[in-house]
């Protein structure tokens, strides 16, 4: 299902780059006899340059070739042909061709290497949290054990006669301690549980 949606997303990629480099060159062609094709070769690069920051690198090439073709095509003379006569248009056409695609793969790189930096800093951020945690359970767990233990040693002393007041008194700090500790073992399994992927 993922991949589908996928094939879906990268479609509508596609899409954008055509509709957005046809409808730029669409409006430069109605201008064409009051713009030099210099400039809507300038404008059709800030166009690609736009697009690289949202399409992914196939649907990005392809705007790059698209927007070289239509400059050749159109605006540089003879009009509506691939054949350039003068030398100059055609070193021009490939310079703009090269810095398009060099332009689009390099702002391509930064966003992929944008998006690994932000997943390993939320990593880091969830494994700093996760030990915060792990600290303090592990710190409250420490507590009603020692509290259990302590009650049980005194208990079962029989250097020192305690009274069945002070009998229930320890009784109850180890009931309480119990439940303590029922509730931290809980909240580990919880995390556990978390850890897993099984609960969000």
């Amino acid at each position: 299902m993922s991949s589908i949606l996928d094939q879906i997303k990268i479609r509508n990629q596609y899409l954008v780059s055509v509709l957005s480099i046809g409808s730029v060159a669409s409006l430069c062609l109605f201008t064409r006899d009051y713009l030099d094709y210099k400039i809507v070769g300038y404008i059709l690069l800030v166009v690609v340059s736009v697009l690289s920051m949202f399409l992914a690198i196939l649907p990005l090439l392809l705007s790059a070739i698209l927007s070289a073709l239509i400059l050749n095509f159109f605006f540089i003379q003879p009009y509506y042909t691939f054949h350039i006569s003068d030398a100059e248009d055609s070193l021009l056409l490939v310079l703009f061709f090269i810095i398009a695609l060099v332009n689009a793969v390099l702002t391509n790189k930064i966003r992929r290497a944008e998006k690994i930096l932000q997943v390993k800093e939320v990593r880091v951020n969830t494994m700093k949290l996760y030990n915060a945690l792990l600290d303090s359970l592990s710190h409250e767990l420490r507590t009603p054990i020692s509290t259990i233990m302590g009650a049980i040693d005194t208990i079962q002393s029989k250097s020192v006669s305690i009274s069945e007041e002070n009998k229930e008194n320890l009784y109850s700090e180890i009931e309480k301690a119990s439940l303590r500790l029922n509730h931290q073992v809980e909240n580990l399994l919880n995390m556990s549980r978390l850890e897993s992927g099984v609960v969000q």
